[in-house]
């Protein structure tokens, strides 16, 4: 066993105390106890070592040649132990840690982080791409950006904007398309994580009967859309995934008016604790990004409704 580990760090705090500043009465002021809660773990130590660490006279603590030695690996201890830790503290208040989707960092997040950092060159962004539910109370992460209905119990959510649907394809198959019954002539793209996707924005243009051909389907929403910009069928895109590709052109979005999901994007946080400043800023920051996703999809080819 560690030898460590057979004694209470409470123990070794006070004698540590009382011998760096000769008194019982000094140490329980240092460490916010009673004189009496020192001298209890000071007798533990002792009673552990099996040896005084101190002796009583009138002029207070005098430490035994055992404690003379103890005491001076003591106090260099505990000074790289608030060292360390004050090291951390540091690094973490200049460290934002953001869990989001893979599919949300990697196709609209990381394109867009230069102009976080620009904003905020004193402040690291680390990205867990992960769905994983977080802990924020006991990981490292301070912040995720989530999909879904929300809220969710034992977490701070706080709304960003919905999530919406339409249609993309490349632009030489756009060029067919005049209407709603074209898209049967086309393969239609499916993520089938997503099968609600397609029949949702169907509905919603009162064409939930529309037999669509089926395409190639995928497992990722990110392959969706780069099937789609490769022309092999029409995807069913979010808005945020498909921003950049409709605005540099590789995309077309035949029908512009978005679809709602019923799901929304989410701030998600400990409920616990106040958001920091660096979550503060992180979210305005975010917040100034999606108002620009929420817009009409750019690039937007209008056909008959």
């Amino acid at each position: 066993m560690d030898t460590l580990l057979r004694y209470q760090l409470g123990a070794l705090r006070a004698v540590e105390a009382a011998g760096r500043l000769g008194s019982m009465a000094k140490a329980a002021e240092e460490l916010g106890v009673t004189v009496g809660a020192v001298s209890q773990q000071v007798l533990k130590a002792e009673q552990r070592l099996g040896r005084p660490i101190f002796t009583r006279g009138p002029k207070g603590l005098v430490p035994t040649p055992l404690g003379q030695s103890l005491l001076a690996g003591l106090t260099r201890g505990f000074r790289e132990i608030s060292q360390a830790l004050a090291t951390a503290e540091a690094r973490s208040e200049h460290v934002l840690t953001v869990t989001v989707a893979p599919v949300l960092a990697a196709k609209w997040l990381v394109p867009r982080l230069h102009r976080f950092h620009e904003a905020h060159p004193g402040l690291q962004l680390r990205i867990d791409a992960s769905v994983e539910r977080v802990d924020f109370d006991t990981s490292d992460v301070d912040v995720g950006v989530r999909v879904g209905a929300g809220p969710w119990p034992g977490v701070r959510a706080d709304y960003l904007m919905d999530q919406s649907l339409f249609p993309l394809c490349s632009p030489a198959l756009a060029a067919g398309i005049r209407e709603i019954e074209d898209l049967v002539r086309l393969p239609a793209i499916i993520d089938y994580n997503s099968p609600e996707s397609w029949p949702i924005w169907l509905a919603a243009y009162g064409k939930a009967d529309l037999p669509l051909a089926p395409g190639p389907a995928f497992s990722d929403a990110a392959l969706c859309l780069d099937a789609a910009i490769a022309g092999q069928g029409v995807s069913i895109g979010w808005q945020t995934l498909a921003q950049d590709a409709l605005r540099d052109g590789r995309l077309v979005s035949p029908f512009p008016r978005p679809v709602q999901t019923g799901l929304a994007y989410w701030l998600v946080s400990s409920a616990r604790r106040k958001p920091s400043a660096k979550v503060k800023a992180f979210e305005a920051w975010l917040r100034a990004e999606l108002a620009d996703a929420g817009a009409e999809p750019p690039g937007a080819k209008r056909v008959q409704d």
